[in-house]
């Protein structure tokens, strides 16, 4: 962690200063941006000003003195909860404007950290609490050129892996051999694990047919289909290199166990195709134009195409989401509709863009691609973007 790059980022935000706090461990944010221990437990409420300029402040209850220990800064101790606020009212001042893990109205809720009765307290002392959301943006989800690279070499993998499971599917079904969902899932874990990458547990959606109407299908021994010639098949399969600070790759692609799939399943996903490339579009004229370019506006281009098409009503999740040391990062998503997205896509992000049709009982289809923007504002995906469906001629 380093106060001065916290500051600067403070002043360009044009407020006064970050407020952290923390009890019982609710924030993960503040000891990841702070580079604290999140194992140890917090028993006490402790509090950490970063001013725009000047020295931090640090405030500790009396059992746990060393709570703050890493961080520079005056520090100041508590017992009651009396003393809790007037420690805050003085160390923090005359009213300012402050930044906290706060979203209003609970817009931006993966940054809704702090709770209500804490920004009340702080807000009685007359200050003006606003959304770190942009800051913790550029602490949590812009990726350096080291991270970059892992993203690149991620998705070549899982790419590579990808393929390998359509060809098995189809090696399968020509030799007329029995082969699951599941059998298919497994063998992309086991891939991963053989390329050196993991996936945390959080296991790949191999679904045909209606199966992966549901978005978020996992096939398990109990509920798996056998894939049979004339099924659509979708694959959806995330991991990152094994090592704590690489960044995810995340795709989804579909095909059809033979060579002649059903008009219905072409057309939808054309839409979606046509709608995923939208979108990217949207962003590549926006950031080369060098204009601000929002989460919610990305959606809503991806969105519309969607709708145009008749099928709004069958697009039944955000567009995309962040991509970061987590697969579902702490960075700008792609929503306006679970969310309003009001953050800007910034150099450094990477996301996906993965709009859907799901017809339930019936078949689905996603496109997934990830999106970087360098530092040169060069607008990258990762890999192929899938133009048509995978056939399999059996």
């Amino acid at each position: 962690m380093d106060i001065k790059i916290i500051q600067e980022a403070i002043r360009n935000a044009g407020i006064d200063g970050w407020l952290f706090c923390d009890f019982h461990n609710r924030d993960p944010i503040a000891y990841r941006v702070l580079d604290l221990d999140f194992c140890k437990l917090t028993s006490r409420r402790w509090f950490y000003y970063i001013p725009g300029s000047g020295e931090p402040v640090r405030l500790c209850h009396r059992v746990e003195p060393s709570k703050l220990d890493p961080l520079p800064g005056n520090l100041i101790f508590y017992l009651s909860w009396n003393e809790l606020h007037q420690a805050l009212k003085k160390m923090l001042g005359s009213p300012k404007t402050l930044a906290m893990q706060y979203s209003p109205e609970n817009s931006i809720p993966y940054v809704s950290m702090v709770d209500a009765g804490t920004v009340e307290l702080i807000r009685s002392f007359g200050h003006t609490v606003v959304s770190s959301a942009d800051l913790v943006q550029i602490f949590e989800a812009v990726i350096d050129e080291p991270g970059f690279q892992s993203h690149l070499t991620a998705s070549e993998k899982i790419y590579k892996i990808k393929d390998e499971a359509f060809d098995l599917i189809k090696s399968a079904l020509s030799q007329n051999r029995e082969i699951t969902e599941y059998e298919v899932q497994q063998f992309i874990v086991r891939r991963f694990h053989e390329e050196g990458m993991t996936c945390e547990g959080e296991n790949p959606i191999v679904g045909v047919n209606d199966h992966p109407a549901n978005p978020h299908f996992e096939p398990t021994p109990g509920n798996t289909y056998s894939i049979t010639r004339g099924d659509t098949i979708l694959i959806d399969l995330w991991a990152k290199l094994n090592h704590q600070d690489a960044i995810w790759a995340d795709i989804t692609w579909c095909g059809y166990a033979g060579s002649d799939p059903p008009a219905k399943y072409v057309e939808i996903f054309n839409i979606v195709r046509d709608a995923r490339n939208a979108g990217l579009e949207f962003i590549r004229s926006k950031i080369q134009s060098n204009k601000s370019c929002y989460g919610w506006q990305v959606d809503d281009a991806v969105r519309v195409v969607i709708q145009d098409a008749g099928y709004g009503d069958r697009f039944i999740h955000r567009t995309g989401h962040s991509i970061g040391r987590e697969v579902h990062g702490n960075g700008a998503h792609i929503d306006n509709l679970e969310t309003r997205e009001e953050r800007r896509l910034i150099p450094g992000l990477c996301f996906s863009i993965e709009p859907g049709i799901y017809l339930t009982d019936q078949m689905a289809v996603r496109s997934e691609i990830d999106v970087f923007i360098h530092s040169d504002s060069e607008v990258i995906v990762a890999g192929d973007q899938q133009e048509s469906l995978i056939l399999m001629d059996l």
